[in-house]
């Protein structure tokens, strides 16, 4: 590093200068000068080191009388006194010189990606272990509603004012604040399976037709444990919604001020792609622990827990926790402006300011501000145009996230784990390939805002085409008995029972499909009036079945007469590939409107508006999105349920069987609908965005003009 005293004539150069213009001295007094340059050279190299040092000290210790006038002014002879005063990397007194190297936006964007991964971790662990619990315990709707959105209400309440003083102060200590409170958050997520025990309930159940069952459905559940789990849970989302609004909006911005602008997407496809991972790992982690309609053999308890598996949980938790907080201490080491951040911010004002040329650049000074603040944003209707667009971005996946799984599932007859799995290996890696190439694309073909715009509009439609072809995918309906199937006349549709069952006194509590000779499914072996079982190879076998009749007779080589085999019957359908190359295409091209939408926020706006737009965005993606999208659209779903679960004590459960055209329907109507309203927001904020540009294009500086026609100037060439 060239030290700054070497380009100013001080009072040695001048000296020397003037020897050599003049006779020549004595040999001594020549080195008794070199020495003094030498030794000049090396107060000026330890000023720089001392400077690097005391960059970081606390404010107390700069007011102390002249103390404070020596450190600025050796801050100013080793060029460190610049606008802005860019701090090296450090915690407090402790500065390592060698560690600088790590004093850039690169190194920033691993641990933030880090944070982003381990929420993720977090939230899909949260949504299996909640649906599993919801399963197993008969909550109140206002229990389900909290359980479910406890992290949006609290996420949305906090967004504004996070943003709002998160702007006015070091985003890299709201950032540190973040990343211990999603550990914090993760780790209250495992308190409630530390030294407890997890719902003991038991049911004894035969599948198969007896006349004297004994059913125990009814019993209590553990109160104590689901308290627990329902106070630990709501509070860990709750604060698992504040720590991460820091990371959604002041993130951004701190990443917006540190790259130019053409690399913004990159970096923000990179970081949503990592939250998206952190989801799919999370439910890699928890799937392994879920309980499942296992095929039921002869009176076996439903609903254990191992005390491994809740162990499990606690530590997978523990885990997405301690990944939160190993950035804690790198992330407390980077300055508030992260190397480079000034020159960047010098470069971005000299660029042309659309749309907010008569807004006023209000100051974050006090809460009292914070109302001109919001007005000022919501005067922008082509934030309001974006801001919507992203919540019904947000609607399409939570509308495929309900419908798919479903769809997949009674399409193609295949059982409901393999229906989720399948549909997480569309919409996870989908949505994170989609986000990534989006924020690539835009970023390497350095497309200006109005094109950010038409490239929304145009992958929509792409979108909305493909989601048109996925209803001429349909397989041939599978015959099952009591929902298509009469018994061969003998019952009504809508109904399990018949006469050929009726005396077996068979639960629905539990399905556990079998596929008769006849190649007609069967809720349970007892439905299918099945009284013996064999076990062959692992693979249990039912015989004299008094609701088979008919079929191929398959003998398992022992004489015995099988009728009925566990598992759904084969749909003989080979158009699943089809279904995941479109849907797989729908989401990625969905995923490509997430970076712009969030560039053209934020650039909508002055850089001092820019967080609380996010934040503004953000509770209207709660609003109009995650909030009431799962409530709609779960309510929308039960119109499409063919046979729904009535247990012994009068509780209805879940929905066992759907009509699939009715959830074909469901599927690409909401997710075309949402897809069009995309398009109709962002229309408006395009045209918005054009009528402004049209009326300030006389503000263009200068020194725009002139790049502009040296560009075109280029292009003729």
């Amino acid at each position: 590093m060239p030290l700054v005293a070497e380009g100013r004539p001080g009072p040695v150069q001048e000296n020397t200068a003037k020897l050599e213009s003049g006779p020549a001295s004595s040999q001594p007094a020549e080195d008794a000068k070199k020495d003094k340059a030498q030794e000049k050279a090396e107060m000026d190299e330890m000023d720089e080191e001392l400077a690097l040092y005391l960059a970081n000290l606390p404010k107390a210790l700069r007011k102390l009388g002249g103390f404070h006038q020596s450190q600025k002014a050796l801050l100013k002879r080793a060029g460190k006194m610049e606008d802005g005063l860019e701090e090296p990397c450090g915690i407090g007194l402790v500065v390592i010189p060698c560690f600088q190297m790590f004093n850039n936006i690169r190194c920033f964007m691993v641990f933030y990606c880090i944070l982003l991964l381990s929420q993720g971790v977090a939230f899909g662990l949260v949504d299996l272990s909640i649906t599993n619990f919801q399963k197993d315990y008969n909550l109140k709707p206002i229990e389900n509603f909290a359980l479910a959105f406890s992290y949006d209400v609290s996420s949305g309440l906090v967004a504004i004012f996070i943003a709002y003083y998160g702007e006015r102060d070091s985003k890299i200590k709201w950032i540190v604040v973040s990343s211990f409170l999603l550990g914090f958050g993760s780790l209250l997520f495992a308190l409630p399976f530390i030294n407890s025990r997890y719902n003991q309930q038991r049911a004894e159940i035969e599948d198969i037709c007896e006349a004297t069952k004994v059913i125990d459905t009814c019993q209590e559940n553990m109160l104590s444990f689901k308290l627990k789990y329902l106070v630990y849970f709501i509070i860990g989302q709750t604060v698992q919604g504040i720590a991460g609004m820091p990371l959604y909006t002041l993130g951004i911005t701190l990443l917006d001020d540190s790259v130019k602008t053409h690399s913004l997407g990159i970096y923000l496809g990179i970081a949503d792609a990592s939250s998206t991972l952190g989801y799919a790992l999370g439910y890699v982690l928890g799937a392994p622990l879920v309980q499942t309609s296992k095929k039921m053999i002869s009176k076996i308890s439903i609903g254990i827990v191992t005390q491994r598996q809740i162990w499990s949980w606690w530590s997978n938790f523990l885990f997405a926790a301690l990944l939160a907080w190993s950035t804690l201490i790198p992330l407390l080491c980077f300055p508030n402006s992260i190397s480079g951040t000034e020159e960047i911010k010098a470069e971005k004002q000299k660029q042309p300011q659309f749309l907010y040329s008569t807004l006023k650049d209000t100051e974050h000074k006090t809460v009292l501000s914070l109302p001109s603040v919001l007005w000022n944003v919501m005067k922008n209707p082509v934030f309001w145009g974006l801001a919507l667009s992203k919540a019904t971005e947000s609607l399409v996946m939570i509308g495929a996230s309900e419908f798919l799984p479903i769809y997949i599932e009674n399409q193609f007859i295949l059982l409901s784990r393999s229906a989720t799995i399948i549909s997480g290996l569309i919409l996870l890696p989908g949505s994170a390939l989609g986000k990534l190439l989006g924020g690539v694309i835009i970023s390497k073909l350095k497309m200006s805002y109005r094109a950010f715009m038409i490239f929304i509009i145009v992958t929509s439609v792409v979108s909305i085409a493909l989601l048109g072809l996925i209803l001429f995918i349909h397989c041939d309906p599978g015959k099952f008995a009591g929902i298509t199937e009469d018994y061969a006349g003998t019952g009504m549709l809508g109904k399990l029972t018949s006469p050929c069952n009726e005396k077996c006194r068979c639960s629905t509590s539990v399905y556990s499909s079998v596929c008769g000779r006849n190649y007609i499914e069967y809720f349970s072996p007892c439905f299918a009036g099945c009284t013996h079982s064999k076990i062959v190879n692992e693979l249990k076998m039912y015989y004299n079945c008094s609701c088979i009749k008919e079929g191929l007779m398959i003998s398992e080589g022992e004489g015995v007469l099988i009728d009925a085999l566990p598992g759904r019957c084969d749909a003989k359908c080979y158009k699943l590939p089809l279904l995941v190359a479109f849907f797989l295409s729908i989401i990625i091209f969905s995923g490509f409107s997430d970076v712009p939408l969030t560039m053209v926020i934020i650039r909508t706006l002055p850089d001092k508006l820019r967080s609380v737009a996010l934040g503004m965005s953000y509770v209207t993606i709660r609003i109009f999105g995650t909030i009431p999208g799962p409530l709609l659209f779960k309510s929308s779903g039960e119109d499409a349920c063919s046979f729904r679960d009535m247990d012994k004590c009068g509780r209805t459960g879940r929905c066992w069987i759907h009509d699939k055209t009715k959830i074909a329907h469901l599927l690409v109507g909401i997710c075309s609908f949402c897809k069009v309203l995309t398009v109709i927001f962002t229309t408006i904020s395009f045209i918005i965005y054009n009528r402004f540009l049209k009326k300030d294009s006389h503000t263009l500086p200068m020194s725009m003009k002139k790049m502009k026609a040296k560009s075109k100037n280029k292009e003729k060439m």
